[in-house]
């Protein structure tokens, strides 16, 4: 099996790089499998979050995912995963059984332990996308307070950036809303692949976070939420290019 990180530039090279945030308050499962049908010419993943995955049963989602690999995309789970080894391996089976080819993962549970979740995901062709800093404005305080790194004090998302780095995941998540931060991560590691949420309704905006170095941008309420979701996901496309 080719990695995840392959599939999802192969998806991207069809569909271009946005990731559908499937975040629904009901009827999940039916509108997530119609949105994929209908918006996967435009998209190359989506991402499942705990607002979905909480009332929906591992056989429901599996259907999601399932729809999502019939039309050739990614399927990425947000639970920013953070805990000890033996509850990070069983969440990961548990996802792995459910279809999903990836995990956003949160590096607070320290470097030895985020190697370890990257290194049971590559071994079997799935990846892992470290938090970095998050898209809610509000968030910024607590991201950007000063922490010890290394011997010396640095932002905190800095010393995520460079966890993540050193553990080799396969992407970090840096929100559209903070775009000098964006830029900020891709100029030290060009190499790392950096999604980005937060476009449209909580204030970001898609040229600029791509502009910065964004790679990817994951995008829910402004397509789902749009009067014309296929012409929402088709100009945010473009943008994404």
């Amino acid at each position: 099996m080719s990695s995840f990180k392959t599939r999802l530039n192969q998806a991207a090279g069809r569909g271009g790089r946005i990731i559908l945030a499937c975040d629904y308050a009901a009827g999940a499962e039916t509108r997530a499998v119609g949105d994929i049908g209908l918006l996967s010419d435009h998209i190359c993943g989506i991402k499942l979050n705990l607002h979905l995955l909480l009332p929906l049963g591992a056989g429901d989602v599996a259907r999601i995912t399932r729809k999502a690999h019939d039309c050739g995309l990614e399927c990425i789970a947000d639970i920013k995963l953070n805990d000890i080894g033996s509850t990070n391996r069983a969440a990961l089976q548990a996802l792995w059984g459910m279809g999903f080819d990836a995990v956003i993962a949160n590096p607070i549970m320290g470097a030895a332990s985020l190697k370890d979740v990257a290194d049971l995901s590559h071994d079997g062709g799935r990846g892992v996308i470290s938090l970095c800093h998050m898209s809610a404005p509000q968030a910024a305080g607590m991201y950007e307070m000063d922490v010890r790194h290394d011997g010396r004090l640095v932002p905190l998302y800095r010393a995520f950036l460079d966890v993540a780095a050193s553990c080799r995941v396969d992407g970090i998540v840096v929100g559209a809303t903070f775009p000098e931060m964006i830029r900020t991560c891709k100029e030290s590691y060009p190499d790392l692949p950096v999604f980005s949420p937060g476009v449209g309704i909580q204030g970001g905006s898609a040229g600029d976070a791509v502009s910065a170095g964004s790679d990817y941008l994951i995008v829910g309420r402004s397509i789902l939420e749009s009067d014309d979701p296929v012409r929402a996901a088709a100009e945010l496309r473009a943008q994404s290019l």
